[in-house]
């Protein structure tokens, strides 16, 4: 994504941030069209919650027409006839006040100063029960916002799980839950699809991501959908249903005075015409800082993960440097939101100057001349003051869009990369038979190829092994079998199905690999092993843990079993007894394939010898596959592929290899035992 600022970045993390936009997403500049096209679809989740969406934009309305509809003219019958002592004649036509409010006038007209004073009182402790006090500034809110930075991160929790109504009492606590509710609703099914889309990406997709860039993109860019999701609807229907409300009321209460009716008419524009400038600039400095921020998450997350190689390699000074650039400039970038912000608030402030200043200079001319009451003054001030709200609110849609469309465009672009493709539409019980790979290859979207003509047989109840030097294909060889990648050429095939026609569940529900980075859960030992298995016994669990050779160091521990693997827990496991769980994990899955990616890299030969024995045992019922570098794991294989620059060289037996004074496969093994 392209989100200079018309001028080549010249710093190093600049071109980070380019970089990080560029490799991720590919994506044009967001313009004018792009903007609609994001809003639109945000503002399609409402399907999902429209009458809970309908009672809150009801209640909102309830709680904006009251103030306009009842406060002015409690406050002008307040001065004119009870402080001023005026009484109330309808031979007038109740000038100065509009038509539904009349009736109650007619109430009034034999009352007192005191009686109406009474009468508002009690009136008023009814009205702040169910709609709150308002104060000077004609409203009155109910929130329960946490304490939070200036910065987009530490927003979001407000953004995700607050309420607000702009109203109190009764009124207000009903509209707060009911907006709560709905925005952590709306915020959740976001998270949960982007995360059930993220869990269905290739395998090869997910290797290339940041993970910190992905995690930004779940907990900081996902909450754009509360703020979106309220703002295409209620601010542009709320507001102007608000100021046509308010202009009515004023026409009904002020028809001989037009100047009055023309001023607050001139409202509406004059707030466009200030604050339209801004909405570009507002969408160019959220897109940099979002950007940033992500690319500093990313750094975080990257020098945590790897923290024992910048420990041992003395890296702490420069990591500390790359997250001080990255945090700096997340920094900087965000002084240019609050830049924006500020300006924009300034131009709001002048906007409202002017009017006021305009609406003041009529109103008390009318006054003076006698056209109108001091309460008058009191309840067309009101009005002035209030009517700027709606005209904010509906000048400053399109800026404040521009805040949020950022996120969703990040988050949209996440949810739009190709998922893994399930064509397959035969599902398969258990594989009876074989594997069988004719003639395949495989080339990388980006060129490069990985195999080549690769053919081979293995039947069920062999133990398969695929050696050759690093970079040689064996990985890709084996995730060709899962479909983690798809054969470009030739055809992989179990039990005669190729392996595209069967549905990728059933597929993998026969498959277990076992990968060489092994990856645990924070949950308990015995949730981890049996996370392939959930139904698992205890009995079955410490049988598998005896053979991958972790039984003994699982019951030393206090709560044996149960046993909370969290990063805590994790970081005090050896790489040999995170791998041993692994394995047994693979081991407890009932699958008729078995993959196992450097199984005992971190094993030591007593521990080494009894898995080989295990797998001899456990490929009685299945086919076990081993990539494999350590010639002693994979001894007793049935048969070996020796593969080397993605083709398969050799295939035999280790013991006919070896016989081969030629062989590959051998001097192999002699480069590895000279070695040693």
């Amino acid at each position: 994504m392209s989100t200079n600022f018309n001028k080549k970045p010249t710093k190093t993390n600049d071109n980070r941030i380019d970089n990080l936009a560029i490799e991720y997403e590919n994506l044009p500049h967001l313009g004018f069209i792009e903007t609609l096209r994001i809003i639109a679809r945000s503002w399609s989740f409402v399907r999902f919650f429209k009458w809970r969406f309908l009672i809150k934009w009801t209640l909102t309305l309830i709680s904006l027409l009251f103030p306009v509809l009842v406060l002015p003219w409690t406050l002008q019958i307040m001065i004119d006839h009870v402080v001023l002592g005026m009484p109330i004649d309808g031979s007038s036509g109740y000038q100065g006040f509009p038509a539904y409010m009349h009736p109650i006038l007619d109430l009034m007209q034999d009352m007192s100063a005191l009686e109406i004073l009474i009468w508002l009182t009690a009136s008023s402790f009814l009205l702040v029960i169910f709609f709150g006090a308002y104060s000077n500034e004609q409203r009155d809110t109910t929130e329960a916002d946490m304490q939070q930075g200036n910065d987009t991160a530490t927003q979001q929790d407000n953004w995700t799980h607050g309420g607000f109504s702009f109203s109190g009492g009764i009124s207000g606590y009903y509209e707060y839950k009911m907006n709560s509710r709905l925005t952590q609703s709306v915020n959740h099914l976001i998270r949960a699809k982007l995360f059930h889309r993220i869990q269905s990406l290739p395998i090869t997709t997910l290797e290339d991501q940041r993970i910190g860039d992905a995690i930004y993109r779940v907990m900081y860019d996902t909450p754009s959908i509360n703020q979106m999701f309220y703002e295409i609807i209620n601010r542009p229907t709320l507001s102007t249903i608000l100021f046509i409300v308010a202009m009515a009321t004023m026409v009904s209460a002020f028809p001989h005075v037009p100047e009055v009716i023309w001023c607050a008419a001139a409202v509406f524009p004059i707030y466009i015409l200030v604050t339209g400038p801004f909405s570009s600039a507002m969408r160019r400095v959220q897109e940099r800082s979002r950007h940033s921020g992500s690319l500093t998450t990313s750094t975080i997350e990257e020098g945590m993960d790897n923290i024992l190689a910048v420990q041992s390699l003395g890296g702490d000074d420069k990591e500390r440097e790359r997250f001080g650039e990255d945090s700096k400039e997340s920094f900087k970038r965000f002084r240019f939101v609050t830049l924006v912000e500020i300006l924009l608030a300034n131009a709001q402030l002048l906007a409202g100057t002017l009017v006021l200043t305009i609406a003041f200079w009529v109103v008390v001319s009318k006054v003076i001349d006698g056209e109108l009451s001091p309460g008058n003054y009191g309840s067309l001030m009101f009005y002035f003051g209030w009517m700027q709200g709606p005209a904010v609110s509906f000048a400053t849609l399109w800026i404040h869009l521009q805040r949020f469309v950022p996120g969703m465009r990040r988050v949209f672009a996440l949810m739009d990369l190709p998922v893994e493709e399930d064509i397959g539409t035969l599902h398969i019980d258990t594989i009876q038979d074989s594997i069988e790979i004719k003639g395949a290859g495989l080339v990388y979207p980006d060129g490069r190829r990985a195999l080549k003509d690769v053919s081979f047989e293995a039947k069920i109840g062999e133990i398969l092994a695929f050696v050759g030097p690093t970079g040689s294909g064996k990985t890709s060889l084996a995730y060709l079998i899962p479909r983690y990648h798809s054969a470009t050429e030739g055809e992989v095939l179990i039990d005669k199905i190729n392996v595209s026609d069967i549905k990728i569940g059933s597929l993998r529900n026969q498959i277990t690999y076992v990968f060489q980075e092994t990856q645990l859960f924070s949950s308990s030992i015995f949730e981890n092993i049996s996370f392939g298995k959930p139904e698992a016994s205890q009995v079955e669990v410490e049988k598998v843990a005896k053979i991958s050779g972790i039984h003994e160091f699982i019951m030393s521990l206090p709560d044996g079993y149960q046993t909370k693997l969290g990063s805590t827990s994790i970081s005090k496991l050896s790489v040999g007894q995170k791998q041993r769980i692994a394995i047994a994990r693979g081991l407890l899955r009932d699958s008729k394939v078995l993959i196992l990616d450097e199984p005992t890299s971190a094993l030591d030969p007593e521990t080494e010898e009894y898995l080989v024995h295990a797998l001899q045992e456990a490929s009685k019922d299945r086919l076990v596959i081993i990539i494999a570098h350590r010639l002693s794991t994979i001894a007793n294989a049935d048969k070996v592929i020796f593969l080397e620059d993605g083709e398969i060289q050799e295939t035999g037996s280790p013991k006919e290899l070896l016989a081969d004074k030629d062989s590959l496969y051998r001097k192999y093994v002699d480069l590895q035992t000279n070695s040693n």
